[in-house]
C-alpha cells in the first residue's frame, strides 16, 4: 500500500492530490508552447522573406531597412532564441533516449549547450550590433 492510499484509508485525512511540478513537466509544456509559437513566427518569417519579396533582393540593405525597425530585430531575436532554446530541449530528450552511458550522455550535453549557448550569443551579437552601413 502506498503512503497516498495509507492517508487516504485513515479515517478523517485527506489525501495530499497537490501534483508535483518537476523540470521535465515544465521542459515538456515549454515544447508545445514554443513549437506553437515558432510555427507562426517561422511562416511570418517566410512569408516576408520568400513570398512577399523576391529571394534576389534579399541582401544586406534589405536586412538594414528591416532592422531599422526595432520591432524587427526583436521579432528574428524571438525566432532565434525560441528555435535554439526548442532545438536544444529537444536533442536532450534524445539524449536521454538513447545515449545510455552517464558519462558520455554528460559529455555529449556538455557539448550541446556550450554550442547552444555559443550560437544564441554570436545571434544576439549580429541582431543588436547590425548598421548594414557597408561600403563596397
Amino acid at each position: 500500500m502506498s503512503i497516498l492510499e495509507r492517508s487516504a484509508a485513515r479515517p478523517g485525512s485527506t489525501p495530499n492530490r497537490r501534483s508535483r511540478q518537476n523540470f521535465e513537466t515544465w521542459s515538456w509544456f515549454f515544447m508545445r508552447i514554443s513549437g506553437l509559437v515558432l510555427f507562426f513566427l517561422a511562416l511570418i518569417h517566410f512569408s516576408l522573406t520568400h513570398i512577399f519579396n523576391d529571394v534576389t533582393t534579399t541582401t544586406v540593405s534589405f536586412v538594414a531597412k528591416r532592422w531599422a525597425n526595432p520591432f524587427w530585430r526583436v521579432f528574428d531575436w524571438l525566432l532565434l532564441a525560441l528555435g535554439l532554446l526548442h532545438g536544444t530541449n529537444g536533442l536532450r530528450f534524445i539524449m536521454d533516449d538513447y545515449v545510455r552511458n552517464p558519462r558520455k550522455r554528460a559529455a555529449i550535453k556538455a557539448v550541446m549547450y556550450s554550442l547552444a549557448v555559443a550560437l544564441f550569443i554570436l545571434g544576439t551579437i549580429t541582431i543588436v550590433t547590425f548598421r548594414g552601413n557597408f561600403s563596397g
